[in-house]
């Protein structure tokens, strides 16, 4: 049985995830914490935090298992800054503080392409997040990067909806890792992960999120 952290549980891949682990069986507690309230349930503990103010010595950082969900974009984010301080030093300091708190296994969301030495920002970021998660030292990792995320999203980004539309159009003659990746099967992949807790390093990529989502996993 496990006591399982995720962070971004108000996002469209992390909304998918709370909702899948709150009805799995193997997860004895789930501790979500978010910006604003979650609706309530017997298994969550919802903590209200920001990135600029994480209580690092409360009690609900002591879990089994953890799920990262965060991310943003520089456009939402504001500035470049802005985004480095949510999608690397906010969710680094996440696992960071679960591992701290005796957390043996993590499910990073990260991203197709991503690469440390990359000369653009979203993959160089995503990648360095991933090595600075590998040198925390879980005893199970799993790296799931998926393409462009598919799901409802509640945003307003029209931009964001059309490249979809294209996309799912496109996706009998596109390369699985070129498809549209479903945040329900991205959602699916990091709770499995987490609940299983799989020795060593592993990383999904967009191919096999796209073939688990087509039933081919």
């Amino acid at each position: 049985m496990t006591k399982l952290l995720l962070a971004g549980a108000t996002g469209m891949v992390g909304t998918a995830a709370l909702a899948l682990v709150l009805e799995d069986a193997r997860a004895t507690q789930v501790v979500a914490p978010t910006r604003r309230p979650l609706v309530p349930h017997a298994k969550l503990l919802n903590p209200i935090v920001t990135s600029d103010d994480l209580p690092l010595d409360a009690a609900w950082w002591a879990v089994d298992s953890a799920i990262s969900a965060l991310g943003t974009t520089r456009a939402n984010a504001g500035s470049a800054a802005a985004y480095r301080a949510i999608d690397y030093d906010f969710a680094l300091a996440i696992a960071a503080q679960v591992r701290k708190g005796g957390a043996t296994c993590f499910a990073l969301t990260s991203s197709m392409g991503a690469d440390a030495r990359s000369w653009f920002r979203y993959p160089r970021t995503k990648g360095e997040l991933e090595d600075a998660v590998d040198r925390l030292g879980f005893a199970s990792l799993t790296i799931v990067r998926p393409g462009f995320l598919g799901g409802e999203r509640s945003e307003h980004r029209p931009m964001e909806k059309t490249i979809g539309r294209l996309l799912d159009i496109a996706a009998p003659i596109l390369p699985a890792g070129a498809r549209t990746s479903p945040a329900a099967t991205v959602a699916a992949l990091l709770v499995e992960a987490a609940l299983q807790g799989k020795a060593g390093r592993h990383v999904i990529s967009s191919r096999e999120i796209a073939l688990a989502a087509a039933g081919r996993g």
